[in-house]
């Protein structure tokens, strides 16, 4: 029986045994974390002022923060938001950077230039200082805020990746080839241009949503990140700001705390697995 293309990806990314582990243990976590209503009884941001910073017991198997919330259910569903926030920037990254990339890559010129110089102005643009700001201006500001913004002002690398990528490609005989018996532009790009630069677009990717995940808690350590009444990973490493929390009550910022840590993991080891099982086809 012939091995198509795909299953011999699928095969080649089984074969390594950390990604692998990595896949499972993310899509466990998501699936989690998105079950969270079915999961626990604790409503994660009602403030419960009999059960103040209490340690892990029974009826709360993680203990309870500042406010009487349960960790558990702070977890749980603070992990649903993080996961959102880091797939949907992601998302906007990866299809702003790659149509513009593939643009400034396939049609060079005073085009290709404009957009490269726009590209370096979006790199250079501190992403600290827009968060805050619109946060200044957006008086209602929410978690599809954030991600708009994050979004809209962090394409830059892939937009650069994307394009050295088309650059080196177009230069290919079967590319010279497709434009010298007249295809379209949009047929180049889409189904010879596209399919081959795919593998980095993923990895891309998945780099990204590793390190938005960082990019959220760090804002959310700061003060700048999801609303006070929303919560996430972030907000809930951030209260180890408090010397008396990192000291003495361990249960409100470790578990956030190691879930981002092994879930940033978790991203790499599979990116590594991906970038590793489309080496072979090149």
């Amino acid at each position: 029986m012939k091995v198509t293309g795909m299953q011999q990806l699928v095969r080649d990314f089984a074969a390594r045994k950390p990604a692998i582990v990595s896949l499972i243990f993310l899509v466990a976590v998501a699936a989690c974390c998105w079950c969270a209503p079915y999961l626990t009884p604790f409503d994660p941001i009602r403030i419960n002022l009999d059960a103040i910073n209490r340690p892990p017991s029974v009826h709360h198997w993680l203990g309870t923060d500042k406010g009487g919330r349960d960790i558990a259910a702070r977890l749980l569903y603070g992990g649903a938001v993080t996961l959102k926030i880091s797939f949907s920037i992601t998302l906007i990254i990866t299809l702003i950077g790659t149509c513009i990339g593939m643009a400034a890559g396939y049609y060079g010129g005073w085009l290709g230039g404009a957009l490269m110089r726009f590209t370096d102005f979006m790199l250079v643009f501190p992403l600290l200082i827009g968060v805050i700001v619109l946060k200044t201006l957006v008086k209602e500001a929410s978690v599809t805020v954030l991600i708009l913004t994050i979004g809209l002002l962090g394409w830059g690398v892939c937009a650069r990746l994307v394009r050295g990528k088309v650059l080196a490609e177009k230069e290919h005989e079967y590319i010279v080839a497709a434009v010298s018996i007249g295809c379209p532009p949009y047929k180049v790009i889409w189904k010879h241009l596209l399919p081959n630069i795919v593998s980095t677009i993923v990895v891309q990717a998945i780099v990204v949503a590793a390190s938005m995940i960082t990019v959220e808690t760090s804002l959310s350590f700061l003060g700048f990140g999801v609303p006070a009444n929303v919560p996430s990973w972030g907000s809930m490493v951030s209260d180890a700001i408090r010397p008396e929390v990192l000291a003495h009550q361990w249960w409100i910022w470790l578990p956030a705390g190691l879930l981002i840590t092994l879930t940033i993991l978790a991203l790499n080891f599979i990116g590594e697995g991906v970038k590793g099982a489309f080496e072979p086809r090149k």
